[in-house]
This record gives structure tokens, C-alpha cells and sequence, in this order.
């Protein structure tokens, strides 16, 4: 069917959003209704009770749908040549069956993207991500003998987070017991990797998309003497938060996405200085993260605060000595299981480097149909928030 130019142009507004493989258990379960747009599929803020999904992350499992997350396989004689190329981590660091938190950045050492990068085999990698980059890719492959395709609709994934993951996973017939974090194995056709966006004890499962929905009912099944549930992202965000992890385009601006030249950020400047290998000898980006640190050119700075009080202060502004502007606060929340007021905040230098006493926040809490301006106190505290020693416990205790 040919559209004409007046409904071609409204395609992208009436084209409905995708939805996930595991779409129709979401959907089942979901009390509220309340849905949003991620990377063009049908995700679920919450779907019933967002306090008591969160405390499922904290308490028991926590089952969430990453399908949506951007997935792409490479392969081919020069794929870990190019991806050391392209990361600013060393890939000939990466075993096989392993994980690496990575990031990637431009010719000017601008962050593109961050994510996680799964090596299969020698020549063998899935890259996962949250902005779509192909076109970027593929250029950056010119010269290499490498393979790149997107595989995020053909290959489906859930995040299983949360003290009794473990034990789900074992009832359910997949021995994980020996799997380290950052470890990847396969099992039944299903991709494991003791991975996740939580700070807790937790795995990431990946299937061919025919395969499912036998995967969820299998997990369904096996944890409902465990206390499973299903979350939505507000959730899985209190729990980030609290890990201490950031967001692209929440925390810091990609440099694809960016609009305003001052919107970009380095490595060095959200928090990822620790992740840049300069032992490489060529990385996307070397030269200027190199310049910036040697000159001592860095214009911001990532900080984990503390406030008084128990008001979240997401977005709002960073005071020093209650009158200078120091930045603004990209993710705020009250963390239940730390008790207390946490924000991670993005600093303009010298503050949060030089001047990191005396900060305040103006918060902006609706009460009653109107706004009640409050001036709270912040410190800067380190990263993560909460600390829980089950991320790491192998084996994994049984709960």
C-alpha cells in the first residue's frame, strides 16, 4: 500500500508501539495500566504496586523485561581488533564466557553510549546498549573483517534481580551455582550472565524470541515459592539509584542525542575515568580524553549527594553557599533500604572538586496546589549508596 505524502508524514504518529515477546504476561499482570515508551516498545513503568515491586528487587526476585535494550551481535576475525578500537576498555582483557561494563566515545571523547559487551567466543560478541548505533558501527567497521547486525527483536531478555534469584533459577533447573558475576554460560538454549542494573544479587537471561514465553513460565513456575514478581522501570530506577549506576540521556547526554555543545560529556566527567585503559595504544576518543586530563580541562564532574530531610530531589538545582549555581541533580530518590535522602548530581568544576563543602539544593514540593520552595542541605558522599555483599557471594546463598 502506498501512502500519500499527508499520511506519510503522519506514519511515525499513528505507527502503534512494538511490543515484546513477553509482552502478553506483562500485560496480564499489569492492575494499572501504566506503560511508556522504550526504544519504541510497550514498557511497563509499574504494573501494580511500584513500592512493592521495589522491595521484590530487595527482598525476594524481581522479574523485568529488557528486551528493548539495543543488542547487537559482531563477529569475524578482527572483532575483538575493532571493538578494542572502538572501547575504551581493553577487549583482549575479556575472556570468553565473560562481561565487561564498557563505553564507547567519538573522536572528541565524547561518551556516544555506555554498555555491556558479552564475548561468546575468540571471535564472537554481543554488545548491549541503550541507544541505537548501527550506521555509527558500521562506518567505524571500515577496513576490519567483521560482521555487525542487530539482533534486539530477534533475541528477548528478562533481568531476574534480587536475593532469592538464585534459588528461582535452580528450581527451575538451570545450575548457576559456579557462575562468578560478570560470568556468561548457556544452558537449555538460554544465555545466562550474572549481570544486572540493580547493585543485588541478580542474572540476565536471553532466548530467540520463539522461545520466550516457555522462559517465563518456566521462571513464573519455579519462583512462586520464592516470592517472584514482575516490575515495572520505576523500580528497577529506585534500585539503580541506590547502586549508584547512571542512565544515558537521564545522567549525562550522548553525544548523538546531545543538541547544545556544552551538553556532551568525557569519560572522566560522569564518573567513567576508571574504565579508560590508556595502556591501548588507539581508542576512539584517546587523544582527547588524554588532552583533557593533562590540561586540566575537565568541565564537570559526577558526584553521589546525601541531603537532609526526606524529599526526593530529582532535577533539582545544586547551590553552593545557597546563592552560585554548582549544577543540578539528574537522579533523586528516598532509599528505602538505606534510609535516607540520595541524589546523584551533575557538577559544574571547580564544585564537586575544589569547592565540595557548604552545597545546597532547592527542592520544589507540591503540597496542595501549591509549591513549597525548601533549602536543603547536601554532602557529597561515594557511590554506590548501598552496598550488598550477595552481589558477589559465590555460590550465591539459597534463601
Amino acid at each position: 500500500m502506498t501512502l500519500s505524502p499527508r499520511h506519510a508524514a503522519q506514519a511515525h504518529i499513528l505507527m502503534p508501539r512494538l511490543e515484546t515477546p513477553f509482552h502478553s504476561r506483562l500485560a496480564a499482570l499489569s492492575e494499572v495500566n501504566d506503560w511508556y515508551t522504550w526504544s519504541g516498545y510497550k514498557a511497563p513503568h509499574s504494573l501494580a504496586d511500584a513500592e512493592l515491586e521495589y522491595f521484590a528487587i530487595r527482598s525476594t526476585a524481581a522479574l523485568f523485561d529488557i528486551s528493548p535494550m539495543v543488542k547487537y551481535r559482531i563477529a569475524g576475525p578482527d572483532a575483538e581488533r575493532y571493538l578494542n578500537r572502538l572501547t575504551v576498555r581493553d577487549v583482549r582483557k575479556l575472556g570468553v564466557s565473560r562481561v565487561h561494563y564498557t563505553a564507547w566515545c567519538d573522536d572528541h571523547g565524547h561518551v556516544l553510549d555506555d554498555g555491556t559487551l558479552f564475548r561468546f567466543g575468540p571471535d564472537e560478541f554481543r554488545l548491549c546498549c541503550q541507544e541505537r548505533h548501527l550506521p555509527w558501527l558500521l562506518d567505524s567497521a571500515y577496513g576490519f573483517a567483521v560482521t555487525i547486525a542487530e539482533e534486539t527483536e530477534e533475541i528477548a531478555g528478562l533481568a531476574l534481580q534480587g536475593p532469592t534469584s538464585y534459588a528461582v533459577l535452580s528450581a527451575a533447573g538451570f545450575d548457576v551455582a559456579r557462575l562468578k558475576p560478570f560470568d556468561v554460560v548457556t544452558l537449555d538454549r538460554v544465555t545466562i550472565s550474572r549481570t544486572g542494573f540493580t547493585g543485588d544479587l541478580g542474572y540476565e537471561l536471553f532466548v530467540p524470541r520463539d522461545e520466550a514465553l516457555p522462559l517465563w513460565d518456566r521462571l513464573w513456575a519455579a519462583g512462586e515459592a520464592h516470592g517472584i514478581r514482575a516490575i515495572g522501570y520505576g523500580a528497577l530506577n529506585q534500585a539503580r539509584i541506590e547502586a549508584g549506576f547512571i542512565v544515558a540521556n537521564a545522567d549525562f547526554m550522548t553525544a548523538e542525542t546531545a543538541l547544545r555543545a556544552d551538553r556532551v560529556r568525557l569519560p572522566d566527567e560522569i564518573g567513567l575515568d576508571w574504565l579508560v585503559d590508556t595502556e591501548k595504544p588507539s581508542f576512539n576518543g584517546r587523544a582527547a580524553i588524554l588532552a583533557a586530563r593533562r590540561n586540566q580541562s575537565l568541565k564537570h564532574i559526577l558526584v553521589g549527594l546525601e541531603i537532609e530531610g526526606n524529599i526526593p530531589a530529582e532535577h533539582a538545582i545544586v547551590y553552593h553557599r545557597g546563592k552560585h549555581e554548582a549544577g543540578i541533580v539528574t537522579a533523586g530518590i528516598w532509599s528505602p533500604i538505606a534510609k535516607r535522602n540520595i541524589a546523584i548530581a551533575s557538577l559544574e568544576r571547580p564544585y564537586g572538586e575544589r569547592f565540595t563543602d557548604d552545597l545546597w539544593v532547592e527542592i520544589y514540593a507540591l503540597r496542595e496546589l501549591k509549591y513549597q520552595k525548601m533549602m536543603k542541605r547536601a554532602r557529597i558522599v561515594p557511590r554506590p549508596f548501598v552496598k550488598l555483599a550477595r552481589r558477589s557471594a559465590t555460590p550465591p546463598g539459597l534463601r
